[in-house]
């Protein structure tokens, strides 16, 4: 059971993507009109890659690098990022008790032992006999060890030295949730006092634009507003991203003197069908369940809208519902990177919380409405293309409350 005086603080935020590293290149990155996507690379199919980084800043060893596909790269080098932000790199005795829930995909194709694969069972007359060889003998231990998912997780563990608890989900945006919900919930339960949670999400490889691709999700062609696309059938511009969060319970952070970006208030989480409006119907739930918080003349909404129907009609019809409300649709500046959505979603809500200020809109299909107001609270959404959704509260930090 949740304890009301465990109140929880984001003290560290690690952010990777297209804009560049780290919650001021996010933040400036937001103020300027998103650069036109990359259509070339994956063509038919747009995207945005991540902008370049240094991957000796939080990954000195080279032989750690070599070791890691890139999805792994991308989020051990956020979670640096998030344990520098929140004055724990390098604190061995914090970090041994600090737990650590990753939200993380499956791994990447050989596409080489794949191809191979695949061409000889078609000149096989015992195709099942010689695909259980092949299986043996082509994947090494190590190549098939380094396709697991939660080693992330033990790359974080290895490189950083966060050695707490571990918890690795997958299931695309679900896991995004799901892990920032369960982090949570094991502080505001008194199971924890700080933990490390977050994603990471690799969008240049060939799995997702097959996997996507064949799905019809796939935004190609010239570039739409987000909220435009349902009228020629939707599609996402996928993006690689890593996101990770610090977050511990208030008189913990105080006693360390960490100072806090927001209060993670709520993490709601459910599932529901896409049929006939069911998504519609499960927002409309949760946000009610967060209604008796809420200061909607100094509310806005971080949107992990991804482009993908018929998931972002639905939100956007729960959206529209709320008159006045300014809201933020990030994909169209990051693309969509599953895993890490939700997390990047809640570091670019407490950025906003603790600016007092939302960042301005280049949305131009007149949806998102501009906010002058001062600005105390950030809900956040997370919705998957199939199932899953979330909504997380982000609320301002007033300056005499923190150390």
């Amino acid at each position: 059971m949740n304890d009301a005086s465990r109140e929880i603080w984001i003290t560290g935020a690690g952010i990777v993507s297209t804009l560049g590293e780290g919650l001021a290149a996010h933040w400036a990155g937001l103020h300027a009109p998103p650069a036109p996507p990359d259509t070339a690379t994956w063509a038919p199919f747009a995207y945005r890659p991540l902008a370049a980084i240094e991957l000796d800043r939080q990954i000195p060893r080279k032989g750690d690098q070599r070791q890691m596909e890139p999805w792994q790269r991308i989020g051990t080098y956020a979670a640096g990022l998030a344990l520098e932000s929140a004055g724990a790199k390098g604190d061995a005795a914090l970090l041994a008790r600090m737990d650590m829930i990753v939200a993380a995909g499956g791994g990447e194709r050989d596409l080489a032992v794949d191809a191979a694969i695949l061409s000889k069972l078609n000149e096989s007359n015992k195709p099942a006999q010689l695909l259980n060889e092949r299986l043996m003998n082509d994947l090494r231990p190590t190549l098939f060890l380094a396709q697991l998912s939660n080693l992330l997780a033990g790359n974080i563990s290895i490189v950083h030295g966060v050695t707490g608890s571990s918890r690795t989900f997958m299931g695309e945006e679900q896991a995004a949730v799901d892990a920032v919900r369960v982090a949570h919930a094991r502080i505001a339960g008194g199971q924890s006092d700080i933990a490390l949670v977050g994603g990471a999400y690799n969008a240049d490889q060939i799995g997702p634009w097959l996997l996507y691709g064949m799905g019809g999700q796939l935004w190609k062609g010239a570039p739409a507003p987000l909220w435009e696309r349902a009228e020629s059938g939707g599609g996402m511009e996928l993006g690689s991203l890593g996101a990770f969060l610090v977050i511990e319970e208030k008189a913990h952070a105080r006693g360390r003197a960490a100072r806090p970006l927001a209060r993670l208030s709520a993490v709601l989480a459910s599932r529901a069908s896409r049929r006939d409006g069911g998504l519609t119907a499960m927002l409309e739930r949760l946000w009610s369940e967060l209604a008796p918080r809420l200061d909607t003349g100094a509310l806005a909404l971080i949107s992990g809208a991804s482009g993908a129907e018929p998931a972002t009609a639905q939100e956007r019809a729960f959206l529209a519902k709320r008159q006045g409300l300014a809201v933020r649709a990030t994909t169209a500046h990051l693309g969509h990177g599953p895993e890490a959505q939700f997390a990047m979603n809640i570091a670019l809500a407490a950025m906003a919380a603790s600016e007092g200020k939302l960042f301005p809109s280049f949305d131009p299909s007149g949806f998102e409405r501009a906010m002058d107001a001062p600005l105390r609270q950030v809900a956040a959404t997370g919705v998957g293309l199939w199932r899953g959704e979330g909504l997380a509260l982000i609320e301002r930090i007033a300056h005499d409350e923190a150390p």
